[in-house]
């Protein structure tokens, strides 16, 4: 390809833009590195703002759940549809924290400039998520086990409720402001485009509410078959 007005052949470099062959190479070295490094940021960006928009997500469908726990007997049913709805968003939020950790951990540039939270919330992240997962598991197994395992998950369950939210009124107080600043931002016109993957970002996140209410669905059917075999539950 050439441009009007030179002699010199000028080639589309990788993002789009002439590089020119003749020029000098520390130049083109230079640019290179410095369009890699702008891509690499770039990534860390986008997970920041998946995990934030991820973790609104998750906040209000827990305080949808909370309230359900409030009068359980009665509204059992919202409880288990909503709990089972978590599911697909918190294996999101998982991976998208845990690329993050793996990342920074081996070196990463990006995620070394970015850096890691604060020693607290670093510490209790692991810890959060092992609950999470306990709690929701042993919820989804109370509809599905054999009646003789129905007590042993029943207090599975309830632990790990108690346990979790201990840390996870620390792990949300201690990132609240970061979501509340990040989350919008795939959203907003004004701010969608400065991060490549804005629509793939929401495309995960909607896909994977739309798997937890399909999921949802389906297990809604085991709730009558679990309350008569565990009449304590949810006291």
């Amino acid at each position: 390809m050439r441009v009007e007005g030179r002699d010199e052949a000028w080639l589309p470099g990788q993002d789009g833009r002439l590089d020119r062959p003749g020029g000098p190479p520390e130049d083109n070295h230079l640019g290179r590195q410095r369009r890699a490094r702008q891509r690499a940021d770039a990534g860390v960006a986008g997970n920041a703002r998946l995990t934030a928009a991820n973790a609104a997500v998750l906040l209000v469908s827990l305080a949808a759940e909370g309230i359900t726990i409030l009068r359980v007997r009665q509204l059992l049913s919202p409880h288990v549809f909503i709990g089972v709805v978590l599911i697909p968003p918190v294996l999101v939020k998982v991976a998208s924290t845990t690329w993050r950790f793996a990342r920074y951990y081996t070196g990463a540039p990006a995620y070394r400039r970015k850096g890691p939270p604060p020693v607290l919330l670093r510490l209790l992240g692991p810890v959060v998520v092992v609950l999470t997962l306990v709690l929701l598991f042993s919820g989804v197994g109370l509809l599905l086990v054999s009646r003789p395992w129905l007590p042993l998950l029943l207090k599975v369950h309830k632990a790990s409720f108690v346990l979790w939210f201990g840390a996870m009124t620390v792990h949300v107080l201690g990132h609240l402001g970061e979501v509340f600043r990040l989350a919008p931002r795939d959203w907003l016109r004004r701010t969608r485009r400065e991060v490549t993957g804005a629509g793939t970002r929401q495309w995960l996140i909607a896909g994977s509410l739309v798997a937890g209410v399909l999921l949802g669905f389906l297990l809604l059917s085991h709730v009558g078959h679990w309350l008569p075999a565990a009449p304590g539950a949810g006291q």
